[in-house]
C-alpha cells in the first residue's frame, strides 16, 4: 500500500506547481478519483504550499483593511466634508458625491488597482465591487432593519436611490452577460452616474420632504469617529490634518491607493496559495473586509434612531460602487490599453441576479409596508447572504 501511494505521489508531482496550482488541485480532487489518489494529491499540494508566505499575505490583508478604515474614516471623509462645505453643497448632493466617494474609497481603489495592474487580476476588482454590493444590500440593510423594526422611513430619498440602483444593476448585468468590457461600457456607467447626481440635485424640489433624521442628528452627540469635522485631536497628525484639509485630502488618496495595491497583491497571493479562484477571494474576503467598517457605522447610526439614513447610505453607496467603482476602472482600462476586458461571467451573472432580485423585493416590501422596517425581513436578508456565501464557496472549491 505504501509503495502504491508513493508511486501515485511521484506521478502527480510533475503536474503540480510549486506555489500551489489551483486548476490541477481541483481537477485532481474530483469525486471520481480513488480515496488513495485524493489523499496523496492533497498531501503533495500541502507540502508544495509555503505556509510562511500564506501567513504573511493574510497579515498584510488584515493590516490593509484596518489601515484603510482608519485613513478613510478619520482623515479622508473629514477632508471631503470640509470640501463639501467650501463648495456649499446640499446634504443630498454631498452625500451622493463626495461622501459616497469617501465611504466607497477602499472598494474603488481596490477595483482600480486590480483591473489596471499587470497580470489580469480584474476578477478581484470586479468581485470586490459585486461582493460589497451584496453585503450592503443584504447584510447592512438586514441588520439595520432587525435593530429598528417597524421604524417609519422617509420614502423619497430611498425610493430615488433604489430606482437608480436597479438601473445600475441592469447596466452591469448587461455588461456581464456580454462577457466583455469596452470603452462604451465605461462611458455608459459614468454617464448614468452623472444623471443620478443631476436627479439628486433636483429631487427635493420635485418631491419635497423633511429630513427628520438629519435634523435629529444635529442634536445628537455621536461617536467621534462618525462626527466629521469634530474628531478629537489627540495627536499632532490630527491637528495637522484639521489645519491643512486640502493636503490631508491628497495624502489620504495616496495612502489609500498604496494600501489598495498592497491588499490586491496579498489577495492574489492567497488565491494562488489556497488554489481558489481570484473572484472568490474578491467576492468574499476582500468585499467583506472593505464593508465591515460600514456595517459598524450603520449599526451605530441605527441605534441612534436613524435607520433611514443607514439604509439610504447602503443603497446609495452601492450605486456609486457599481457605476463609478466599476465604470471608472473600465473606462481607464479602455483608454490606456486600447483593448477589451474579457470577463469570466458565470459567478458574476448569478451574483447580479441576486442583487436585482433582492432590490426589487426590498422595494416591493417598502411599498406594501408603507415604508416601515421589519425585523423578519431583516433576518431573511441576512440568511440569504449566508446561503449565497455558502453556495459561492462550495461551487468554487468543492
Amino acid at each position: 500500500m505504501h509503495a502504491e501511494i508513493a508511486q501515485l505521489v511521484e506521478q502527480q508531482l510533475p503536474k503540480l506547481q510549486v506555489a500551489g496550482s489551483s486548476p490541477v488541485f481541483r481537477s485532481s480532487m474530483r469525486p471520481g478519483r480513488s480515496l488513495t489518489c485524493q489523499v496523496s494529491v492533497f498531501c503533495t499540494f500541502v507540502m508544495n504550499m509555503d505556509p510562511f508566505l500564506l501567513i504573511i499575505d493574510f497579515l498584510l490583508l488584515i493590516f490593509s483593511f484596518g489601515a484603510m478604515h482608519v485613513i478613510s474614516k478619520r482623515y479622508f471623509i473629514e477632508s471631503l466634508d470640509f470640501l463639501s462645505k467650501k463648495m456649499r453643497l446640499s446634504s443630498d448632493m454631498a452625500g451622493s458625491t463626495l461622501m459616497a466617494a469617501g465611504s466607497s474609497a477602499p472598494e474603488l481603489a481596490v477595483a482600480l488597482f486590480a483591473i489596471l495592474m499587470a497580470g489580469h487580476h480584474e476578477a478581484i476588482g470586479v468581485g470586490t465591487i459585486v461582493g460589497s454590493a451584496l453585503f450592503n444590500i443584504l447584510v447592512i440593510t438586514g441588520v439595520v432593519m432587525y435593530i429598528k423594526g417597524k421604524a417609519k422611513l422617509v420614502w423619497q430619498p430611498i425610493f430615488r436611490d433604489i430606482i437608480f440602483y436597479i438601473i445600475a444593476i441592469l447596466i452591469i448585468g448587461y455588461v456581464f452577460h456580454s462577457g466583455e468590457v469596452n470603452l462604451l461600457s465605461g462611458l455608459l456607467m459614468m454617464a448614468t452616474y452623472v444623471v443620478y447626481v443631476i436627479v439628486v440635485y433636483y429631487w427635493k424640489r420635485l418631491f419635497p420632504y423633511e429630513d427628520i433624521e438629519g435634523e435629529a442628528n444635529k442634536n445628537d452627540s455621536p461617536e467621534p469617529a462618525l462626527s466629521h469635522g469634530k474628531i478629537a485631536r489627540v495627536n499632532i497628525f490630527d491637528r495637522l490634518a484639521a489645519r491643512y484639509q486640502i493636503m490631508t485630502f491628497i495624502i489620504s488618496i495616496g495612502l489609500i491607493s498604496l494600501l489598495s495595491w498592497l491588499l490586491v497583491s496579498a489577495a492574489v497571493g492567497i488565491s494562488e496559495a489556497l488554489g481558489v479562484p481570484e473572484i472568490l477571494i474578491g467576492i468574499t474576503i476582500v468585499a467583506v473586509g472593505t464593508s465591515v467598517p460600514d456595517l459598524i457605522s450603520s449599526v451605530i447610526v441605527a441605534r441612534q434612531g436613524r435607520p433611514g439614513m443607514a439604509i439610504n447610505n447602503a443603497i446609495g453607496s452601492n450605486t456609486f460602487d457599481i457605476l463609478v467603482g466599476l465604470g471608472l476602472p473600465f473606462l481607464l482600462y479602455a483608454l490606456i490599453y486600447k483593448e477589451k476586458i474579457n470577463l469570466l461571467t458565470g459567478n458574476l451573472v448569478m451574483s447580479t441576479s441576486i442583487l436585482m432580485g433582492s432590490s426589487v423585493i426590498l422595494l416591493l416590501f417598502f411599498l406594501l409596508s408603507k415604508w416601515r422596517t421589519s425585523r423578519l425581513v431583516g433576518i431573511i436578508l441576512f440568511i440569504l447572504y449566508l446561503l449565497y456565501l455558502a453556495h459561492m464557496i462550495c461551487t468554487n472549491t468543492c
